[in-house]
């Protein structure tokens, strides 16, 4: 059996260097480009798929990508709030935010999980910097809708001026998705549409959503149905048919924005995979959907 080690360990370096020569020419072509990666959900759920993602978006640095990380906190946020015996009410998808579950959020948004994800990061050899929407005016808000949602707001303006140094100096921004209005007062925004509007701000080659579903399916219960490429008119008309339904909906209408903007091409990939962005940035064949073109 020793005699076959050599082959074995011949066929395992053979498969690394492949992977390696594949991902070169994606490595070549992002160099110098913009990546807003939304970061959450299920991606958070471990320590070691934290650390996946950590080690992914620290290499993207490292070969020269400029990875821009946007993050929610859903499951944290639900866990203070219940620790704190405050009710959490959800209306068309969206948390309603009152004054007193606002500080909540942004206490664990801003104080905790934006740590957490810098630390992280910095420990896997990249330097990354944590920002809140409301540093610097990053993110200007108004009420979500008609106001009936609360404190819950949508971007009305991103500041870029603040983050473009810490990208052109080689530090990953991570920034959380609390946002303020004109006149002071903070809000909860969508993290998915706060990364699509960052992205279209900043000239964004790309936009990754991290989410908890494999990507867009043609049918919904079968996960081998999933649409690897698409295009932006084509996402429309599966929106409009009732195949792009429920959760799905608002991210493939965020991808959708950012892409009218200007951003070449949104990706939605199930962040519950080691190593996802990797996969889907450098390989051929991607892990996701990916959605590219105007229409």
């Amino acid at each position: 059996m020793s005699n076959c080690d050599p082959i074995y360990q011949e066929n395992d370096d053979s498969i690394r260097v492949s992977i390696l020569s594949e991902a070169l020419p994606y490595i070549q072509k992002f160099s110098g480009r913009r990546i807003v990666i939304k970061y959450g959900g299920a991606a958070m759920s471990s320590e070691s798929l934290q650390e996946a993602v950590f080690r992914d978006i620290a290499l993207l640095s490292t070969v020269g990508a400029q990875p821009i990380i946007v993050h929610g906190g859903g499951p944290e946020i639900n866990q203070w709030l219940n620790k704190l015996n405050i009710d959490s009410e959800f209306r068309d998808g969206l948390r309603v935010t009152n004054s007193e579950t606002m500080e909540v959020v942004a206490m664990v948004l801003t104080g905790r999980v934006n740590k957490k994800i810098v630390n992280g990061i910095n420990k896997v050899g990249a330097s990354s910097i944590g920002l809140c929407g409301i540093d610097g005016n990053l993110l200007e808000a108004r009420p979500w809708g008609n106001g009936s949602h609360g404190l819950v707001g949508e971007i009305s303006r991103v500041n870029s001026d603040v983050i473009e140094p810490l990208i052109s100096k080689g530090y990953i921004p991570v920034i959380s998705s609390v946002a303020a209005s004109e006149t002071g007062i903070t809000y909860n925004v969508n993290a998915d549409t706060a990364a699509g509007e960052i992205a279209a701000a900043i000239g964004a080659e790309k936009l990754i959503l991290l989410t908890d579903t494999l990507g867009i399916l043609h049918n919904q219960k079968d996960s081998k149905s999933l649409i690897q490429s698409i295009r932006l008119p084509e996402v429309r008309d599966l929106i409009k048919q009732g195949i792009i339904q429920g959760g799905m909906t608002p991210k493939a209408e965020c991808c959708i924005r950012a892409l009218a903007q200007g951003v070449t091409a949104a990706h939605i990939i199930d962040g519950r995979i080691p190593h996802a962005l990797l996969l889907e940035v450098f390989t051929n064949k991607g892990i996701g959907t990916m959605i590219t073109g105007r229409g």
